[in-house]
């Protein structure tokens, strides 16, 4: 089997598309990017200056489901957001039953598993250094 290429690699379209039934229709869930995943768990984070200079990072789990079915649901295949990050606190506020069946479903095309929310979680417990490099 022949190596992809960087053109290739870059031309696939790979973003994973599936509807699902909620809120009595039919809902597109589409797949996030890597950029917009890492987006997503940074919003599930809060950092915070302490004494000594140490940054602590603690995890904000609040609406984390509605977080996450706003930057996933879509018009259709290859289409656009329906939601805005302005809609999110109105997301939350509908059924957690519905909003649980979408989660499930971004939270799948999107590669986010309970190891990773978990692994955010045990990142945050401990403090980082405010001369801690990223990347």
């Amino acid at each position: 089997m022949a190596l992809l290429t960087r053109e290739q690699i870059l031309e696939a379209q790979d973003l994973p598309y599936e509807e699902t039934e909620a809120w009595g229709g039919t809902v597109g869930v589409q797949g996030l990017t890597g950029k917009e995943r890492d987006a997503f768990e940074l919003s599930c984070t809060e950092r915070k200056k302490g004494k000594g200079g140490k940054e602590t990072v603690t995890m904000k789990l609040d609406n984390v489901r509605a977080k996450l079915v706003a930057r996933s649901v879509v018009d259709g295949p290859g289409g656009s957001l329906i939601f805005s990050e302005a809609d999110v606190h109105a997301l939350g506020n509908k059924s957690a039953l519905e909003l649980q069946r979408v989660f499930d479903v971004a939270r799948r095309l999107s590669g986010l598993t309970d190891d990773d929310l978990e692994e955010l979680s045990k990142n945050s417990e401990s403090d980082q250094s405010d001369s801690s490099s990223s990347d």
